[in-house]
């Protein structure tokens, strides 16, 4: 995190256990963030350093995992507030849509700061867009890692892209802070263009990118002023994590091929 922070990058940590079978998984999970978030308060990082959450790890798909989830995560968003930093609900498959929208408006009550996360590639995202482009509010735009029935998603690249830049409009001409959470260079164009026909600040809008993937263009938005934050998943679980990705979606097998050749 060092070498993030030298090069003026903030960073989102993400601590990986999505297979929850149980609710003592569940609470396993809510104590990693806690004592993350203990960790981090020495620090005194603030937002430099925020949390990215699954409501999966905290057991949304047990039975009565709609509540669990978030009995489990509030005290994951008071301890980030205590430490002047925020949490950022990841978002999955469509099923979990509504259900991780509802324990954004509770959380945000208490805490505003609260982001969200849309994924593109799905038909609802452009109205959840208008719906969440409000002021205050903090929105990472992805294109999806999940695979979905063509019922409730774009299937097609260029569907997908389409969609995102749609999305992506959205966010930055409305009131929100919105997150642009991609590596492509044709979005992060648009996002840039968008900043400059908006008038944007440069503290009103980031660029979210994977840890350790185009390392170069995040240095670059970062020495233009733009402010940069690093995806960082962390926990036992990597590989599968990894590995999911993968299968959710083969065609991130070529990005983080190609990835690992340009390393930027």
């Amino acid at each position: 995190m060092d070498a993030l922070r030298r090069d003026g990058i903030a960073v989102t940590l993400d601590h990986l256990g999505e297979d929850i079978t149980s609710r003592a998984e569940a609470v396993a999970s809510r104590d990693a963030y806690l004592a993350l978030l203990d960790g981090l308060a020495p620090l005194q990082l603030g937002r430099a350093a925020e949390v990215s959450v699954k409501l999966s790890a905290f057991g949304q798909a047990l039975p009565g995992g709609h509540d669990l989830a978030l009995e489990l995560v509030r005290p994951v968003a008071e301890a980030a507030t205590a430490v002047g930093t925020t949490v950022t609900l990841d978002m999955e498959d469509h099923r979990t849509v509504d259900s991780t929208l509802a324990v954004l408006a509770e959380l945000r009550r208490d805490h505003p700061g609260t982001g969200a996360v849309l994924q593109a590639a799905l038909h609802r995202s452009e109205a959840d867009a208008r719906d969440l482009a409000v002021a205050g509010s903090r929105v990472r735009l992805v294109k999806g890692a999940y695979a979905e029935p063509r019922t409730v998603a774009h299937t097609e690249k260029a569907e997908v892209d389409a969609a995102y830049r749609r999305c992506l409009e959205i966010l930055f001409t409305g009131d929100g802070y919105p997150m642009a959470g991609t590596h492509d260079p044709a979005m992060i164009a648009l996002a840039l263009e968008l900043v400059g026909r908006t008038g944007r600040s440069a503290d009103s809008y980031e660029f979210q990118l994977l840890y350790g993937i185009r390392t170069g263009e995040q240095q670059r938005l970062a020495a233009d002023g733009h402010t940069v934050r690093a995806y960082v998943p962390y926990g036992a679980d990597w590989y599968g994590y990894f590995m999911r990705r993968l299968a959710e979606r083969p065609a991130n097998v070529q990005f983080f091929l190609r990835s690992l050749v340009t390393k930027g």
